[in-house]
C-alpha cells in the first residue's frame, strides 16, 4: 500500500475516532441510535453540558460526517448520518463490552395526542399513522430511496398505487418535488412528504379511509381503512 495513502488513512481513523471518543458525543451518538430526531437542546441534555458546548460538539459531529442535520422551518433537528454510522458504532459496543445498544432517554413528545395520532402535515398526512404509513409503502417494496430520502416509485409501488386511484402522471406534473422524506415534529422519524404524499391524503379522504377534522388539522383513522388496506392501515 503507498505510504501517503496509509498515512491518510491512519490520520482519518484518528480523526473519527476522536470524535467518538468525547464521553459528552459519544453520549450524544448513543442516543440518537433509536432512529429519532433530537433538537441541539435535548442532546445537550442527554449529554450535560450546556447549549454553547453542545453545538460546538454536534459541530465536530457533523465535520466528521457522523450525524446530518435536518432544517424544518426553524428548528434544526440532529440524526446519524446513515446506516454505516449506527453499525460501527453497534460494533464498537461490542468491543467495548456493551453488547447491547445502551437505552436511550424514552422519547416523549408533547404533542396533544389526537394530533400525535394522525394529522396534517401542511396537505399530506402525519403523526404516528403518517409515520407508519411511510415504513409500510417502503416495506411493501413501493418505493425506493430510503436512505436519500429523495423517494422514487417502484415498479409495483407504481402499478399498486395506479389500482388504487392515485393518477401518477398528474402527481409527476406538479411543481414539486414528486416524493420526500418529511421529518415529523411529533415522531422525529419521517413520513412521506411532497405531491405524492399530497395525493395520498386526498385519495384517503375520497375513499373514506381517513376523516378530517373541520376546524382543525387532526385525522382520524376509520374502520374502513382497516378492513380494506390492512396492510398500509392496521
Amino acid at each position: 500500500m503507498d505510504d501517503t495513502l496509509s498515512s491518510s488513512a491512519d490520520f482519518q481513523l484518528a480523526r473519527l475516532a476522536g470524535a467518538i471518543a468525547e464521553p459528552a458525543r459519544a453520549r450524544m451518538l448513543s442516543c440518537l441510535m433509536d432512529g429519532h430526531a433530537r433538537t441541539a437542546t435535548e442532546l445537550a441534555t442527554v449529554a450535560e453540558v450546556a447549549a454553547s458546548t453542545a453545538s460546538a460538539h454536534l459541530a465536530r459531529l457533523k465535520e466528521e460526517r457522523l450525524v446530518d442535520v435536518l432544517v424544518q422551518g426553524k428548528h434544526r433537528y440532529f440524526r446519524l448520518a446513515n446506516d454505516d454510522v449506527a453499525s460501527a458504532l453497534e460494533s464498537l459496543m461490542v468491543v467495548a463490552g456493551t453488547p447491547r445498544t445502551p437505552p436511550a432517554p424514552e422519547f416523549r413528545p408533547s404533542t396533544p395526542s389526537r394530533l400525535r395520532s394522525a394529522r396534517t402535515c401542511y396537505d399530506h398526512m402525519a403523526g404516528t399513522a403518517g409515520v407508519a404509513l411511510h415504513d409500510r409503502l417502503h416495506a411493501q417494496g413501493w418505493l425506493s430511496g430510503l436512505q436519500s430520502g429523495s423517494y422514487e416509485l417502484t415498479p409495483d409501488g407504481a402499478i399498486a398505487l395506479e389500482s388504487l386511484g392515485v393518477e401518477i402522471d398528474e402527481v409527476r406534473r406538479s411543481r414539486r418535488r414528486f416524493a420526500c422524506a418529511c421529518l415529523d415534529w411529533s415522531e422525529r422519524l419521517p413520513h412521506l412528504g411532497g405531491a405524492l404524499g399530497a395525493a395520498w391524503l386526498q385519495l384517503s379522504l375520497k375513499r373514506g379511509w381517513v376523516r378530517q377534522e373541520l376546524d382543525g388539522r387532526a385525522l382520524t383513522l376509520t374502520p374502513k381503512a382497516q378492513r380494506e388496506m390492512p396492510e398500509l392501515f392496521s
